[in-house]
């Protein structure tokens, strides 16, 4: 996982440098380009704390803490699908360079104060496992994804809704508030938040499948109520020119149309 360049590498580039500065610098960057793009390939999907020390690495009996990382996002959620409890979440962007992973938080509700800092961890893929070490922190997550092929992996932001006239009107996307919606091979959260307030407004999540032009959640938790945990919904869906354009009914009968694009 290391960036680091070998000496003969180095010393090219170092040759290059002094005829063309232009030039020279393009082998490094597409070399660290493409190296952090494998690290994150290696890291996307969905993942489960299987053990260690820190917050929740002890959770209660029949709770669960799943994290996703797609498109250089990430978010992780705890909660307990048997018992209708969501306990918090947290995410927003990540970096990874020389077996570091910092994160970004754009929201977290269980210390708002944490939204708009960085935190860095170490990590290591080993036999399948994802191993992260920090201050006073040790965890091992293992794979969640029961699939990884779905034409909706990745991270999407909603940027039109239609009103009661059936016609789809833009949301505005260059403030700090956001809508977002992790999908990795089978699982799925939405998030709705507010970074430069710090408000968080709710989430919700669960498995999915995506087949046929029918996209369905079986929802595992949800801020908001509780009640509608272990209820699957059923949209129709379609991928076209890079947007999902998604539509259906809601749990409450009102009619949805939405597009979402990829960030």
């Amino acid at each position: 996982m290391s960036l680091i360049l070998t000496k003969t590498l180095s010393l090219a580039i170092a040759i290059l440098c002094a005829v063309s500065p232009h030039t020279a610098t393009q082998p490094g960057n597409m070399a660290q380009t493409g190296q952090k793009a494998q690290q994150q390939e290696a890291l996307k999907g969905a993942w489960q704390l299987s053990s260690g020390s820190g917050q929740f690495a002890t959770l209660p009996k029949g709770a669960q803490a799943v994290a996703m990382l797609e498109d250089g996002y990430f978010t992780v959620a705890y909660f307990s699908e048997a018992d209708r409890k969501f306990m918090g979440t947290f995410g927003g962007t990540y970096t990874l360079q020389d077996g570091k992973l910092t994160q970004h938080f754009e929201y977290n509700t269980l210390d708002t104060a944490v939204v708009g800092t960085s935190h860095t961890l170490g990590y290591m893929l080993q036999n399948g496992q994802l191993q992260l070490t920090g201050d006073n922190l040790k965890q091992t997550w293992s794979r969640a994804d029961k699939t990884t092929d779905s034409p909706l992996e990745g991270t999407w932001r909603i940027t039109g809704r239609a009103g009661e006239d059936g016609k789809v009107n833009p949301i505005h996307t260059s403030g700090t508030r956001k809508t977002l919606k992790i999908l990795s091979g089978d699982r799925f959260q939405w998030i709705a938040f507010d970074s430069g307030t710090k408000a968080f407004s709710g989430t919700g999540g669960g498995t999915y499948t995506a087949e046929n032009g029918t996209y369905t959640e079986n929802i595992g938790f949800f801020s908001r109520d509780s009640s509608r945990v272990g209820a699957s919904l059923s949209f129709n869906f379609e991928v076209k020119d890079g947007k999902w354009h998604h539509s259906g009914t809601s749990s409450t009968g009102k009619p949805i149309n939405e597009v979402w694009e990829r960030l």
